[in-house]
């Protein structure tokens, strides 16, 4: 079809599907309806980011892999993949969630301005991920950049024991330990 969009998971961030909807929900409720179904999708979309953050601990548990010293790497700050913007990313509600359990992230994301992320979300973006230091990969943002690499590259960035948790379906079904 010429105009079919290929949607794929992820945490929904940005302005029109992440704040849009509220505008139209308070309009509605001004003129007497109430706008269940949109509330209810956003509900669903805001929680996410927790509810992905609760599959990597889970599975990090069932894999024996000690919360505290562990390292997770994040790959993707922005909003959606290919563009500089963090004005309302879901990744920060992502590492929040992982933050509750009391383990180590590094966040890369090369596009992302380092200076505004630390000064507006008060978390730190690394240079570089750092090869066989990470047990948990977390693939968030699909740039082309991640896009490139290749199963054996990611890999190359965990310990021994690690799993990878594919949040945009970037990989095939049988690479990823965990898809959202």
């Amino acid at each position: 079809k010429w105009n079919f969009l290929p949607f794929k998971p992820g945490l929904v961030g940005g302005h029109c599907i992440g704040v849009d909807p509220y505008y139209l929900a308070h309009k509605s409720l001004e003129v007497g309806h109430n706008p269940k179904m949109i509330i209810s999708g956003r509900r669903i979309n805001d929680s996410m980011s927790f509810y992905a953050a609760k599959q990597i601990k889970n599975l990090m548990i069932k894999k024996k892999i000690d919360l505290p010293s562990s390292n997770i790497l994040i790959l993707g700050f922005t909003f959606k993949e290919n563009i500089t913007d963090t004005r309302n990313t879901k990744i920060i509600n992502l590492i929040k969630g992982i933050r509750k359990y009391n383990t180590n992230i590094d966040v890369y994301d090369p596009l992302a301005n380092k200076h505004n992320v630390e000064k507006e979300f008060v978390t730190k973006l690394i240079d570089k991920p750092i090869k066989n230091k990470y047990n948990v990969i977390v693939l968030a943002v699909a740039h082309d950049q991640f896009k490139k690499l290749s199963i054996k590259q990611i890999r190359a960035l965990g310990r021994k024991k690690h799993f990878i948790y594919d949040l945009k379906n970037m990989l095939n079904i049988e690479e990823a330990d965990l898809k959202l």
